[in-house]
């Protein structure tokens, strides 16, 4: 999880640990990573770039071989998956 809080969404500029679209992260013993993760839409024009930047992420953590994403839409992200930080950082109360 540390290393994806490098990655960060390029139309909000927060990561996306904070922004809550990573759902899981599994490693099995052979080092093998699959991120469970959304997007805040379905048509999110930059999801090839962040799964992109989210392999080389994992890949870089010691012990990882090789990481999957899972691409979900249930359950929906919506914003009450951001933690304090982000909604602070985006301006949004509550």
């Amino acid at each position: 999880m540390t290393s994806l809080e490098d990655v960060i969404d390029p139309e909000l500029g927060i990561d996306m640990v904070n922004l809550g679209l990573i759902y899981g992260v599994d490693v099995d013993d052979d080092g093998k990573c699959v991120i469970t993760m959304t997007l805040t839409t379905m048509g999110c024009p930059l999801g090839n770039l962040l799964s992109d930047q989210i392999t080389s992420a994992v890949e870089s953590v010691e012990g990882v071989t090789s990481c999957d994403i899972d691409l979900v839409w249930e359950p929906a992200w919506d914003m009450t998956k951001m933690s304090r930080f982000a909604k602070v950082a985006l301006g949004i109360h509550g």
